[in-house]
């Protein structure tokens, strides 16, 4: 299985400068290349303007400071990001041309396969990098033994810091997903509960005001300063830190979050969401940008992927309006929280009903089996705004029949003991 991990780098100051250096010739290239493929009728093969790359070492000399490969994978990279255009286009969207990139846009240098070893120098880890050096590196989580490093991106964040992100392939038998699926569970994302599950736990989403505050400060000082004065750059490093945090944090709670659902249970079943489109939507966007559910998704896929588990992404048309009971589709607005099924009487939170119809449709996709019976009623009680798993997880709730007696009142909640399951090191 293919890993990315992510170390700070401290290089002292004739390093970075080095690297600095590096990078901005990179850039360069990156520049030069999309200029003659904008000046080309047809486009060429990647591996035919690779092999144009010692000929320009000829009357460019900066290109022999930097390691070959390095400059392969600039090309490389002009490419993929052509290709990415060219799916945009084809999907229907408006798109431009690439543009050139200016030297706050072009920010990294890749090694693959070759130019790069770890290794440690008078007993501290250093990465050393082809024509740059060692630089010393934070190893603050083990590489895993049977694996083998296979790329390496150096990049410089807006904060000024450098950071290595290795391309990692572990060999590892992948768990066998479980035949009989015991713990299944369906997942229905939102704003002010981050999720709400078949099981009945409501997880709150995370209070980022402080932060948010903190960083809208800072923008607002950096507003004030005089554009491209020491003063200001200081201001904007101090910008850049503030979102980083802010990026930090956030993603800390996706992990142990999705990693949660991925090591507990057998079966998880979302909803195949557009995140972008959703974004893109009026109203409301800056909430359904910082909830990340297209992140929360792409996190939780990959770690069932690692755990054996069935990941289902289903259709998310009308779980929302359809009863979990009797199927009956009602329509309700967004500001009504509660599902009253005006055919069968049924009621339960909306967010409770949405969740069980999503692990219908994933049990189903997979060809599992549903319970015949129907959810018991779920009224919210007094004072509450999420609906305790005792009154949603019982004898009718949509699971499969081999585990329809096992099912109890449980996971009322996520406490904070259990959303720290996941040691840094195994995300």
């Amino acid at each position: 299985m293919h890993y990315n991990y992510k170390y700070r780098l401290d290089p002292p100051g004739a390093l970075t400068e080095t690297l600095l250096h590096h990078v901005d010739t990179c850039r360069q290239l990156y520049n030069h290349v999309l200029s003659k493929l904008n000046e080309s009728e047809d486009i060429p093969a990647r591996y035919k303007v690779q092999g144009t790359l010692p000929k320009l070492k000829t009357w460019w000399d900066d290109l022999n400071d930097v390691h070959s490969k390095v400059l392969q994978m600039v090309v490389k990279r002009v490419y993929d990001n052509l290709s990415r255009l060219k799916r945009q286009k084809e999907s229907g969207r408006t798109v431009g041309r690439l543009k050139w990139k200016c030297p706050r846009e072009y920010r990294s240098l890749t090694y693959n396969q070759s130019g790069f070893k770890l290794k440690n120098t008078s007993g501290r880890p250093v990465l050393w990098l082809s024509k740059i050096g060692e630089i010393p590196i934070i190893l603050h989580r083990d590489i895993p033994e049977n694996s083998t490093i296979k790329q390496v991106t150096v990049k410089q964040e807006p904060t000024g810091e450098w950071f290595a992100t290795f391309g990692i392939d572990v060999d590892e038998n992948t768990p066998q997903k479980p035949e009989n699926l015991e713990r299944v569970v369906g997942i229905d994302v939102g704003i002010l509960k981050y999720v709400h599950d078949s099981d009945g736990t409501a997880v709150e989403s995370p209070d980022f005001s402080d932060e948010r505050e903190r960083l809208e400060r800072a923008q607002r000082n950096l507003s004030r300063k005089e554009h491209g004065s020491n003063n200001w750059e200081e201001q904007r490093k101090t910008v850049a830190r503030r979102h980083a945090d802010l990026k930090r944090k956030r993603r800390d709670f996706l992990h142990k979050l999705s990693n949660y659902y991925a090591r507990e249970h057998d079966l998880v079943a979302v909803e195949k969401l557009d995140a972008k489109g959703l974004v893109e939507l009026p109203g409301n966007s800056r909430n359904r940008t910082g909830a990340s559910w297209g992140t929360f998704l792409r996190m939780l896929e990959y770690k069932c992927e690692r755990e054996g588990t069935h990941f289902v992404a289903v259709d998310p048309r009308g779980t929302t309006k359809e009863c979990a009971s009797c199927g009956t589709e009602t329509d309700k607005p967004l500001w009504v929280r509660e599902h009253s099924c005006p055919s069968c009487g049924f009621e339960a939170d909306r967010d409770a009903n949405a969740s069980w119809n999503i692990l219908s449709r994933g049990l189903e996709d997979i060809g599992a089996e549903r319970s015949e019976s129907t959810p018991v009623e779920t009224a919210l009680p007094t004072g509450t705004t999420s609906v305790p798993a005792k009154r949603v997880m019982e004898a009718g709730s949509p699971i499969t029949r081999s585990q329809g007696d096992l099912v109890s009142s449980q996971k009322a909640e996520l406490s904070d003991d259990t959303l720290k399951c996941e040691p840094s090191g195994e995300r």
